[in-house]
């Protein structure tokens, strides 16, 4: 099986030792204690995880510095975006060299992590700049990404952590969430040596659905890892449980048996483009997975970024032999009304736009409120019925 990144063998900072969890928890009732933000619990519980292989916890000043200016630490790992504990206040934390986290998404704020304090440090709102532009490729503060990352505060906690639990995703997805250490144990157990795997935040329509299988026959694969976003998104997006519903059942009607994985991970979406699509290779390396498909605006939003910035980040700013996992560059998917088949546009240079049935996500979302039925060249009528349902529930209030 690939390598994690990093290392030889995956290293999550999750304590599975129950007698130790205990201790630790233990322990962690005598402690200061810090509340986190959502998205330095989302960064615990991806280094629990072992998505986060190598780091061993938070980034300190110097690091995260590094890593935002040329996708490298201090020490020369290889990493696209600082993995870091902000905070606006650390008054009840100065001085202490072990401190207990706490989740701020989960009721009554339990410990989600023990951290080793390594430093408590400052940045300055010009750091704090210079590090979004670089992650973001713009200081926009409608940028969902630039106005969260400006917002989680200058004082970075750094250090080691050993987590505890894995917040709310166990609880509410038990079914999808799944460990970077669970997958590659799966990936293992089914025998499979070469994986496609496939990012979403969103439902999957009939060209996602084609675009898998298109990777998948491509690269000679033996299975497709389905790996949704399980955590924070921006107003708008549809929630998890929904989009969980409509990949399952299409997956279930559409896709041999045997074939597809279908799993969640802990994390907010950074809507950070092309850095986003480096980290989201990482972590799927750190999965088990041989490849990545990266498609049209890869974890984009708006128009920060062009059609195929996520795709060029691979040729312009990873070096060469910094990942295992390799990349497939997926075009632009629609049905062609000329082939009767979903295809990659670039691979259909005869046709015209109105050769293609292509909608808006606009467009889709209208359609769905008002109980109309989207085309079945567009999307699985099972999951446009599911997606329906949300929209219709949600337009009356």
């Amino acid at each position: 099986m690939i390598k994690p990144h990093g290392s030889e063998q995956l290293q999550p900072r999750f304590v599975y030792d129950a007698a130790r969890n205990e201790a630790l928890q233990k322990e962690a009732e005598g402690l200061p204690s810090l509340l986190l933000n959502s998205a330095a619990a989302a960064n615990a519980v991806m280094l629990g995880a072992g998505y986060f292989n190598p780091l061993t916890g938070y980034m300190n000043r110097a690091d995260a510095l590094s890593v935002a200016a040329n996708l490298h630490t201090t020490a020369g790992l290889f990493w696209p975006v600082p993995v870091v504990n902000l905070t606006h206040d650390a008054s009840a934390i100065r001085g202490a060299k072990r401190i207990a986290l706490r989740d701020p998404n989960v009721p009554g704020n339990p410990v989600l992590a023990i951290q080793d304090v390594e430093a408590i440090e400052e940045f300055t709102e010009a750091e704090i700049s210079a590090m979004a532009e670089k992650i973001f490729r713009t200081l926009d503060p409608k940028h969902p990404g630039v106005s969260t990352f400006a917002g989680l505060g200058r004082t970075v906690v750094s250090g080691p952590i050993e987590v505890l639990n894995f917040s709310y995703f166990q609880q509410e997805f038990p079914d999808t969430f799944r460990t970077a250490v669970e997958i590659r144990n799966e990936i293992a157990e089914r025998g499979w040596k070469t994986v496609v795997a496939f990012q979403t935040r969103n439902p999957m329509h009939r060209a996602h659905e084609e675009l898998c299988k298109m990777a998948k026959e491509a690269v000679g694969g033996d299975g497709v890892l389905i790996h949704m976003l399980l955590g924070k998104l921006k107003a708008g997006d549809i929630p998890a449980h929904i989009r969980d519903a409509a990949i399952r059942k299409m997956v279930e009607l559409y896709f041999p048996a045997n074939t597809v994985m279908i799993t969640g991970y802990g994390f907010d979406m950074l809507y950070a483009g092309p850095r986003e699509a480096v980290l989201h290779a990482v972590f799927r390396q750190n999965c088990g997975c041989t490849h990545l498909i990266v498609g049209r605006d890869h974890a984009g939003v708006g128009s920060y970024y062009g059609a195929f910035d996520a795709q060029t980040v691979f040729d312009e700013e990873v070096p060469a032999g910094a990942l295992e996992i390799q990349i497939f560059r997926a075009d632009n998917t629609a049905f062609s009304k000329k082939l009767g088949k979903v295809v990659m546009m670039r691979d259909a240079p005869d046709h015209e736009a109105d050769d293609f049935v292509q909608l808006s996500g606009t467009k889709v979302r209208e359609m769905l409120a008002a109980g109309m039925d989207l085309p079945m060249e567009f999307a699985r009528p099972e999951v446009a019925r599911i997606l329906m349902g949300y929209y219709q529930s949600e337009a009356a209030g």
